[in-house]
């Protein structure tokens, strides 16, 4: 079972984002569009991947994943941005991609954090 976190506040980008990945084995997933929304829902079921935009509704991505990663410990992430220069932190663990994002590419980036 891969639990995904997607923190977007597009929804029609956020269910793209669905799709794709349960094309790719992704079995349940939370959705938030601030950055409090994010947080509370890692809290509330950790997730095995995150999906996250940079600019948010309230708050940014990065600022979400960092919180969520100090609290929970190293979790896989891939950032999906129209705005990758203004992506921080961005540093490792994430992979940042650019939207319209390729869906090779977000595949490609998911089975990297769920190989097994």
């Amino acid at each position: 079972m891969c639990h995904v976190l997607i923190i977007e506040d597009e929804p029609l980008i956020a269910t793209y984002l669905q799709t794709l990945l349960e094309d790719e084995g992704a079995t349940s997933f939370d959705f938030a569009s601030s950055e409090e929304e994010a947080v509370a829902a890692a809290r509330a079921h950790s997730p095995a991947v995150i999906t996250s935009d940079v600019m948010l509704t309230q708050g940014t991505g990065p600022h979400a994943v960092s919180r969520i990663l100090e609290e929970l410990g190293e979790i896989g992430v891939i950032f999906v941005t129209g705005t990758p220069d203004q992506c921080e932190p961005c540093a490792p663990p994430g992979i940042v991609l650019s939207k319209p994002v390729q869906p090779a590419d977000l595949a490609q980036a998911f089975h990297s954090f769920t190989a097994t």
